[in-house]
């Protein structure tokens, strides 16, 4: 009989506005907003909870957040501190198991089925982790603790922050039937919205659908959903798996039209979506693509290939807007968006990169190659 996995998912709490709070005493207890600013077209990359009290989340025009809490401090991001800190932790992750899957700079799934430490009890290890993360960093994780991935990354969400989770086998079922179906993986606003519609708000309703009902509506998502609905997930921790891009989409709340104002700023959510991301990987991408769908459900991409690697938000904005001026909609309203930054290589490879304002200054000023 195989072993059941013990998998640990750990997620730093609100891990930007946490170190800058943590690095200058004065933002403590305060509503910190790490993003851009709020006079220009900025967005919000991350927050801290005081902030969030006010609605503001990552990803919002700097704007809306000012005026929705008009005492908030603004700071900008300092990707380069942000990675000397997730290198500690993963450090930290690493004395416990070498299975450590990192998502991104501030959350990761480590397996500790067989791990290197004599402790038996995967919640044991968890707590030892949290306990070395506050002890070394002085910030604070949420950790859920569960038999696969899926039901882990439930659990590090159910109680933050500074949370402990754990869902163990024999509990998995009833945690599920009460879990709102927006919070299972995979099903956004727009999937949810169809699903409640249909009288499915919970993982119960989800459950008494069958497989070739969740199929026909979904396709290949309905096998997901289904084994979700049922606590099933066989994805293995991938400790070495080598990210080939980075693209961030959504589903708009409506159609919009080609020409509306609001598909800027989601364009520019995006881009900083993407930027952010790829800055915590430490990379660089030279291929930007735009993906647009409309009403009729077609869908184009369109890709421009760059001599140098970029992972501004400016950068990757600017590129993305001039694609986006060239589409062609033929009348036909947009309903999802999508940014991609692709051709992946780390940031050392790109030594004379220059972002495109350092270039147009350099054109400027006449010492452009």
């Amino acid at each position: 009989m195989e072993q059941m996995r013990k998998i640990i998912h750990i997620d730093m709490d609100a891990f930007f506005a946490s170190v800058e709070q943590r690095d200058n005493p004065n933002l403590k207890g305060k509503p910190v907003i790490v993003g851009g600013d709020p006079h220009s077209r900025g967005v919000v990359a991350t927050c801290s909870y005081e902030a969030r009290k006010y609605g503001i989340h990552s990803a919002m025009p700097s704007k809306i957040a000012q005026k929705r809490c008009p005492y908030a401090i603004f700071v900008r991001p300092r990707f380069d501190v942000y990675r000397q800190v997730s290198n500690k932790i993963r450090e930290i992750f690493h004395r416990y198991t070498d299975l450590v899957e990192p998502l991104s700079l501030d959350e990761a799934f480590l397996d500790v089925t067989n791990p290197k430490v004599p402790i038996k009890y995967a919640t044991t290890i968890a707590k030892f982790i949290k306990r070395d993360i506050f002890m070394e960093t002085g910030l604070t994780a949420s950790a859920g603790v569960s038999y696969n991935k899926f039901l882990a990354k439930l659990a590090s969400d159910y109680e933050k922050p500074n949370g402990f989770t754990v869902i163990m086998p024999e509990h998995s079922q009833e945690f599920l039937d009460k879990l709102p179906i927006q919070k299972f993986f995979g099903i956004g606003k727009v999937t949810s919205k169809t699903l409640k519609l249909m009288g499915i708000k919970n993982g119960y309703d989800l459950r008494h659908l069958s497989l070739y009902e969740l199929e026909k509506m979904f396709k290949s998502r309905g096998y997901l959903y289904y084994n979700f609905a049922r606590g099933i997930d066989n994805r293995p921790v991938e400790p070495y798996r080598e990210r080939k891009s980075v693209g961030s989409e959504t589903t708009l709340d409506h159609n919009y039209r080609l020409d509306e104002e609001e598909i800027v700023n989601i364009l520019d959510e995006l881009c900083l979506d993407v930027s952010n991301r790829i800055m915590c990987l430490n990379k660089l991408g030279k291929t930007v693509t735009l993906k647009v769908k409309f009403e009729d459900f077609t869908q184009i991409t369109r890709s421009i290939s760059l001599e140098h690697g970029i992972n501004s938000h400016e950068d990757i904005r600017t590129n993305i807007y001039n694609l986006f001026r060239n589409i062609q909609c033929n009348d036909l309203q947009i309903r999802l968006l999508g940014v991609t930054l692709s051709n992946l290589i780390d940031i050392n490879e790109n030594i004379h990169n220059i972002t495109l304002f350092e270039y147009m200054e350099k054109i400027d000023k006449g010492k452009a190659d």
